[in-house]
């Protein structure tokens, strides 16, 4: 596993897509989006980590 991870082609349109958005924000809504962003990778991070608990049979199990 040597190579690099690369985007697809559809994720680098999507990445320049994005990019032009961001752009055209000011520094106020620029500066709220990236803390909205930021929340939104925490949740996930949080929802993967209770999934693979979950699938892993680690953790609390709920009772029945």
């Amino acid at each position: 596993m040597d190579e690099p991870v690369k985007l697809s082609l559809e994720q680098q349109f999507s990445l320049k897509s994005f990019e032009s958005q961001v752009n055209k924000m000011s520094r106020e809504q620029a500066q709220h989006f990236l803390v909205k962003l930021y929340e939104q990778m925490m949740m996930r991070e949080t929802m993967y980590k209770h999934f693979l608990k979950h699938e892993w049979g680690i953790g609390p199990h709920p009772q029945l």
